[in-house]
């Protein structure tokens, strides 16, 4: 197991859950050996570090990727390599949950701003240099001794500053998403002013976004947006001319930290509908919106269904609650109504009510059926779904009152 290049551990992790699960044990056994070494690195450390829920596990390894598979392979982890070009594979054991993401130690041979061409090392600071911030530069092995292969990581981490490694301007042009990436950091592990050389560095290579793939700017960007400090990360990047055009106004920005603020206090953060508030409470995408993300269209099916209950009566009375939550189910009629408290439309002393009924209301099924009809000589076709769907509309309207019977009555007032 070789260190060298690393200055000593000056640094313990606490107890930490996750050293201790079996997958754990055994991945660093396999990949620590007499011909190598491997140590944990970045966000598991980082967050240990921080008392903060370690999620995902990444592992460097001295190891060349082939080498690795081998031996992983010969402890009984399944192996795929998910990024092989660039030195990584992943690794599970059958059946199990955990999954490791180990990566070769690189230096970078050339790099585009969206790409790198990468040449494997054995020197743990040459990987650390090509890494994005000082805080991700963090190691540890299996003991929990920590590593600060530059000696600024620990430092900038306790201080909660988030700074590019080396010169911030270097950096951003090796790879341009790390302008995205930087902001969503700082909203996430910063504290105070951000730094002024990252903060200059992102904003001279802005333009440079476009560039990038729209898969790699929906990750990031949809990151930022579900951040606790969401809207002062988007005013930031606003400032700084960073993706300007999806903001309509400063105006438009004070508008989505109202909503932001809503979403927090009554605990229903959605991704879904801050990015329906982000691109200007419209079901249409604009053009630059196409241009820098993805949609799935579960997003677009709720972008239309917030803007229909929008377009209706307001959330602010128990019968348009109930028949928002009929008609476009709970979950939407939950965020219509935080985007409607912000837009003042409804006393937020009537929340409470509204939320209680949105979470709690049986909602009822729909008396009638096509077979209703039928039965009453009304033939299959487009004028039976229209009658059935004018008699919906008025038991509707009628805040779902009116019973079967009444139901079966309007059939011939309908016909």
């Amino acid at each position: 197991m070789s260190l060298e290049n690393l200055p000593a551990s000056t640094r313990k992790l606490g107890p930490q859950d996750w050293l201790g699960e079996e997958p754990v044990k055994r991945v660093m056994a396999a990949l620590n050996t007499d011909e190598g070494a491997s140590l944990f690195v970045g966000g598991c450390v980082r967050n240990a570090l921080l008392n903060i829920a370690v999620e995902d596990i990444d592992i460097a390894t001295q190891f060349a990727p082939d080498v690795a598979a081998l031996k992983l392979t010969a402890a009984g982890f399944t192996v795929i390599p998910t990024g092989i070009d660039h030195g990584t594979i992943t690794a599970l054991l059958p059946g199990g949950d955990r999954q490791f993401e180990i990566t070769t130690l690189r230096r970078d041979v050339s790099t585009d701003g969206r790409r790198a061409t990468v040449a494997y090392s054995h020197d743990w600071a040459e990987d650390a240099a090509r890494r994005d911030f000082t805080m991700n530069t963090l190691l540890a092995d299996s003991e929990g001794n920590v590593y600060d292969p530059l000696g600024s990581g620990i430092a900038d981490l306790a201080a909660r500053k988030v700074r590019f490694v080396g010169k911030a301007a270097e950096r951003v042009a090796e790879d341009h998403l790390r302008i995205l990436r930087y902001f969503r950091f700082h909203g996430g592990y910063g504290s105070g002013d951000p730094d002024k050389a990252a903060l200059k560095a992102c904003r001279e290579a802005a333009d440079k976004i476009g560039d990038l793939s729209r898969e790699r700017i929906t990750q990031e960007i949809f990151k930022i947006l579900v951040g606790d400090n969401a809207p002062d990360i988007l005013e930031l990047m606003f400032k700084n001319n960073i993706l300007r055009e999806f903001f309509h106004s400063q105006d438009h920005n004070d508008f989505f930290r109202h909503f932001c603020e809503f979403q927090s206090r009554y605990g229903l953060i959605s991704l879904n509908s801050r990015l329906f508030v982000f691109l200007g409470l419209k079901k249409e995408i604009h053009a630059m919106g196409k241009k820098f993300f993805l949609f799935p269209k579960v997003f677009l099916r709720d972008f239309e269904n917030l803007h229909d209950v929008l377009a209706g009566p307001d959330l602010s009375d128990d019968q348009s609650v109930r028949r928002a939550v009929y008609t476009s189910g709970r979950t939407i009629t939950a965020q219509a109504l935080m985007i409607e408290l912000a837009q003042d439309r409804v006393m937020n002393g009537y929340a409470p009510k509204a939320l209680e009924i949105i979470q709690n209301w049986d909602v009822p099924d729909f008396p009638l059926t096509g077979n209703d009809l039928i039965e009453r000589g009304i033939k299959p076709g487009p004028d039976m779904g229209k009658i059935l769907a004018e008699i919906e509309n008025w038991w509707i309207a009628e805040d779902f009152k009116p019973d079967r019977k009444a139901c079966l009555a309007r059939i011939t007032q309908n016909s």
